[in-house]
């Protein structure tokens, strides 16, 4: 092998935690895939150093939520999703209040402490459906965290209420919202997003719904989805937005990257494999030096990997997910209880502990 000063430095640079450019990035990609998890293993101890009062690279956490979607009616008709329904279908829905309190209280009964709330861009419920729901989930439930409404729902309330986002997401606040998901990233790069979801929001919408909730107080997290019709650049370009983002406003609370699933979908394109989604991971974990956490994705490549995944810069694994109705749709089913957190994540040397959805320790 012929020796490569310029990657030495490279390598070192990421192993004393320096930022690295796109270019660096694409070079680190291409790494055998068990150097690049050191790496990102690396990243996350240097990420986690001050943590929970020093522990932090002992600990790793996990919370107990619900995805409730409050209605299926969607009428952007992404080309990766089969959870959307039209109005006119037999199974489209829009939830009942009574039902939402069943949903919570099972939550509750579990040991939960956040509702991630989403749904599809129905055209038609008003702007106070909206607010009387979080207002009702608050007033019954105050002890559960509403995690709700991605950005392009928020850009889909802009257009329908024809109000600012700064007045809506406000008044959400006020009714009860207290944090944003980072759902409908999917590739914030518009020439991706022109062909898998060309009537949703594009890059620059989503990152000014993001810039506006944490300019209110509001914390959220940073998604992609990966392993379709992009590039790696492509994956690189969405994680300097995301990073810009970050050192403007220093809203994000964690990073979140799951594969395509294309089952039931009319998007056709290869899916990625537990490689490369472990790949993608660990380039984010060092790409993004200023997210103070990287969750693994379970839900979209099982347990094992789940697991895995904690060796290649992930400190937390997300959800033991109640319920989860989008993904399953496309094809992908899997499940974890409590129990299967803690024993995945003591199996590898770390504690096992319960979080909010602003990283503080449950247990």
């Amino acid at each position: 092998m012929i020796y490569d000063a310029s990657l030495d430095e490279l390598l070192h640079a990421v192993w004393d935690g320096q930022r690295i450019s796109q270019a660096e990035a694409l070079r680190l990609y291409h790494l055998p895939l068990e150097e690049l998890g050191a790496l990102a293993d690396r990243r996350r101890q240097i990420a986690r150093a001050g943590a929970y009062d020093g522990r932090g690279n002992d600990i790793v956490t996990y919370i107990v939520d619900r995805n409730i979607n409050y209605t299926n009616v969607c009428n952007v008709y992404c080309k990766f999703c089969a959870f959307y329904r039209t109005e006119k279908d037999n199974d489209a829905y829009v939830i009942a209040f009574d039902e939402l309190d069943r949903k919570i209280e099972e939550t509750l009964a579990l040991g939960g402490t956040q509702i991630l709330l989403q749904g599809g861009h129905h055209p038609k419920l008003t702007k106070q459906w909206y607010l009387d729901l979080l207002a009702h989930m608050k007033g019954k439930f105050p002890q559960i965290n509403v995690h709700g409404f991605s950005p392009s729902e928020f850009v889909h309330f802009r257009e329908v209420f024809q109000e600012p986002l700064e007045k809506i997401i406000g008044e959400f606040k006020a009714a009860g919202l207290g944090s944003v998901p980072g759902g409908g990233g999917e590739i914030l790069v518009d020439r991706v997003r022109q062909r898998v979801s060309p009537l949703k929001a594009m890059s620059d919408d989503w990152l000014e719904v993001m810039d506006v909730a944490h300019r209110l107080g509001l914390n959220s997290s940073a998604t992609m989805m990966f392993g379709h019709v992009e590039t790696v650049e492509d994956r690189i370009e969405h994680l300097e937005r995301v990073r810009a983002q970050q050192d403007k406003s220093r809203g994000f609370t964690a990073f979140i990257g799951w594969t395509f699933q294309a089952e039931h979908t009319k998007l056709r394109a290869p899916t990625a494999g537990a490689h490369e989604y472990l790949r993608t991971q660990a380039l984010a974990r060092i790409y993004l030096d200023n997210f103070p956490s990287v969750q693994s994705s379970w839900v979209t490549q099982g347990q094992e990997i789940g697991q895995v995944a904690l060796k290649f810069g992930a400190s937390d694994l997300g959800s033991i997910m109640i319920e989860e109705n989008v993904v399953s749709q496309a094809g992908t089913t899997f499940r974890m209880s409590v129990t299967d957190m803690r024993r995945l994540i003591s199996e590898l040397g770390y504690e096992p502990h319960q979080r909010d959805n602003w990283y503080r320790l449950l247990n």
